[in-house]
């Protein structure tokens, strides 16, 4: 049967993040999606210009809607908004996720680029409490897991696995934890996975196209455990896949600002054979 995914997050009217770009993954990834609008935003590539929030009940509604006929695989969460909105969702998942397995993928939005808290303190606490139990796998990166831990963000490579351990500690058995706020070249990411840690090296990629890549790597690895792959498989595939829709972006001519990574760069050649032209007739 063809494996789904369903994805409760906000929505991006640029269509680089949020639950556009978990769609996006999703579909590029051989899966079919579903979705759950937690929050509109009116956003573009060069900044959000408003947030819009959805009544608790009518995020739940949308949920029970979407188990009540289709077979749901994976759930894939990301921005939620505040503390009601958050128990809503985890009433949901008690309701349905729990009785029919599948996987959940916690990506906790909590930290804007800017540095700015995104969540007040008692919905972090809703996060923590009410949600992180339910997930099978988190995917912070540097400065959310110190929201999450209430601590100073981890600033060294191997301070990460003693904050990915704490982090475990709360109640979610898998926890990736991205390391591209550390300074040098490298981005790694540490999973914890049960009691084993996997190191998934990365380098940086010199683009300004890096809208949506926290959505996206948490969305293609909920795609791929919707088709069956291990969990350490279904990580290292769907980094390779951002990889891929990281260079890819720099093609795409999308906004003014910090523009989307292609998501369908295995699925639009044209634009990597514009690319190999272009480098052609430079040289």
């Amino acid at each position: 049967m063809t494996p789904t995914a369903l994805t409760i997050a906000g929505s991006d009217s640029g269509g680089g993040a949020g639950i556009q770009a978990d769609l996006k993954a999703f579909s590029a990834l051989g899966v079919y999606g579903c979705s759950a609008v937690a929050a509109l935003t009116a956003q573009n590539t060069v900044g959000v210009q408003g947030i819009l929030a959805v009544d608790p009940a009518f995020v739940a509604m949308q949920i029970d809607s979407v188990f009540a006929d289709i077979r749901v695989d994976a759930v894939k969460i990301g921005m939620l908004g505040g503390a009601s909105v958050i128990a809503a969702v985890a009433d949901a998942l008690e309701r349905h996720r729990l009785n029919r397995g599948g996987a959940v993928v916690l990506d906790p939005v909590m930290v804007a680029k800017s540095g700015d808290r995104l969540l007040h303190d008692d919905a972090v606490t809703a996060l923590r409490e009410r949600l992180l139990p339910l997930s099978t796998l988190i995917t912070p990166n540097l400065p959310e897991a110190a929201v999450l831990l209430d601590e100073a963000p981890v600033t060294e490579r191997r301070a990460m696995a003693g904050a990915a351990a704490r982090l475990q500690g709360l109640g979610c058995p898998n926890v990736l934890l991205k390391g591209g706020h550390l300074e040098g070249e490298a981005s790694p990411d540490l999973l914890m996975h049960g009691g084993e840690l996997l190191w998934f090296e990365g380098g940086r990629i010199a683009t300004p196209n890096t809208h949506g890549t926290g959505c996206t790597l948490s969305s293609a690895v909920a795609a791929l455990l919707a088709r069956g792959l291990p969990l350490p498989a279904a990580v290292g595939e769907a980094k390779r896949y951002l990889e891929g829709a990281i260079r890819a972006g720099a093609d795409m001519g999308i906004g003014h600002g910090h523009g989307p990574v292609h998501h369908f760069h295995r699925l639009w050649p044209h634009l990597a054979e514009r690319r190999t032209l272009h480098e052609a007739q430079a040289s």
